[in-house]
């Protein structure tokens, strides 16, 4: 093991930066030569190799984003690309590729595998959607956005008596919206994994309403529904009593500099994918379980999307 490379895929998320900076620097103390590949898999089979130094990645822990860019490859889905991808790395000399992302990218990295390149994967991702790991890089800081966007429309709801609703991303997994709504003091969360209906939410509006409640918080994961449909329902059912707001912060959660605890997860999970690569465990990803970094193999990383907890779920509307 002499030249590694890393690469950020899919959606970027907060302290993956901080990722490819123990990647580098790890890397560099063992007495590798490290490789950025460039907007992922995409610069992968676009030969987009640079070689990293110690200074390269100075000042990353702090900066949100990925400094190497990320981008999603179609490619990758069809059977030349992983074939490819995995061609160019041999041609570069390439004895390791550690990728960092989500789904997409480790079905990626599963695929290259099959090619009979080393791979390491690092989760990074703000939805925690991937099995295998209780914590990904990047959502403990899209939690800490979400519930400030919740708090501050909380001020606006009260003063103007207005019912807010807050679309959280999260395609196929509710854990966003579940720990952005929880912190943020939500009064309805609405995830995929739970069945809903719009009479639901309207119900536990109106029980507020008898509570002489005079603003109503209602988080929805943009897998369980849309914001805007949900307002339009609400509006044609309630007759001009409600005054309804949809709200949908987007890619502002994403971005900012990463919190605390992501940076140094992002830190461990690097310095422990360079140690696995040289010490010759590939394959897997790096995870993290009852607060300790695991190795979990690429196959079961893919397999499925994880779940929200449904205990905590059931606290949110107890305390909500």
């Amino acid at each position: 093991m002499q030249r590694i490379a890393v690469l950020t895929s899919g959606g970027d998320a907060p302290g993956m930066n901080a990722a490819v900076r123990a990647v580098v620097r790890c890397g560099l103390k063992a007495g590798l030569t490290v490789f950025a590949i460039r907007r992922g898999f995409e610069g992968l089979l676009e030969g987009r190799f640079e070689e990293l130094s110690d200074y390269s990645v100075s000042g990353l822990m702090y900066a949100g984003g990925s400094a190497i860019e990320c981008a999603r490859c179609p490619e990758m889905l069809e059977p030349h690309g992983p074939e490819a991808a995995a061609d160019i790395l041999k041609r570069r000399e390439i004895d390791g590729l550690i990728t960092i992302g989500g789904d997409g990218t480790f079905r990626g990295a599963l695929k290259i595998a099959e090619c009979g390149i080393p791979i390491i994967g690092i989760p990074g991702t703000i939805d925690n959607d991937i099995p295998g790991t209780e914590r990904t890089i990047g959502f403990d800081t899209a939690c800490d956005t979400l519930s400030w966007v919740i708090q501050r429309l909380r001020d606006t709801a009260e003063a103007h008596h207005r019912t807010f609703i807050v679309e959280a991303m999260g395609r196929h997994s509710g854990w966003l919206a579940l720990y952005g709504g929880l912190a943020g003091g939500a009064d309805v969360i609405l995830v995929p994994e739970v069945p809903w209906k719009p009479e639901d939410a309207l119900a536990t509006i109106r029980r507020r309403m008898r509570e002489g409640r005079t603003f109503h918080l209602i988080l929805i994961a943009e897998g369980a529904g849309r914001a805007i449909d949900l307002v339009s329902w609400l509006q044609e059912h309630t007759s001009g009593e409600l005054e309804i707001r949809a709200s949908i912060p987007g890619h502002i959660q994403r971005g900012g500099s990463p919190t605390t605890l992501d940076r140094i997860l992002a830190s461990r999970m690097g310095q422990h994918a360079v140690s696995a690569l040289l010490e010759g465990r590939t394959s897997i990803m790096i995870g993290e379980a009852c607060g300790r970094l695991v190795e979990v193999s690429l196959a079961e990383a893919t397999d499925g999307c994880r779940m929200i907890d449904h205990e905590l779920y059931q606290l949110a509307l107890t305390v909500g």
